[in-house]
């Protein structure tokens, strides 16, 4: 009996025990996106919400920015501000974001 006590101890604290690894803290550069950019998905907006999107999706968004391909207010003159890899980093710090 105690072998099965000892046995259902084990799987309950398995089964209430976090397995996620912590999430990943922001590329510089990331939290700016939050100031027009909803955060979370009950926040009804225009501008689109980040998160969970494809990476190469945002990166091709930017770069569609910052050579004027797609006309923008404000997204033109923040694009030309990051590098090419600071782009990724945060297109792919998004994606990974649900």
């Amino acid at each position: 009996m105690r072998a099965g006590r000892l046995l259902a101890a084990i799987a309950i604290a398995v089964a209430c025990s976090s397995t996620a690894l912590p999430a990943a803290p922001p590329p510089p550069g990331a939290s700016s996106c939050s100031g027009c950019h909803a955060t979370r998905a009950a926040v009804d907006t225009a501008v689109p919400r980040l998160a969970g999107r494809k990476a190469a999706d945002i990166v091709a968004q930017m770069q569609a920015f910052k050579t004027g391909e797609r006309p923008s207010t404000v997204m033109g003159r923040i694009a030309k501000g990051f590098t090419p890899a600071e782009v990724e980093a945060i297109a792919a710090w998004y994606a990974q974001q649900k």
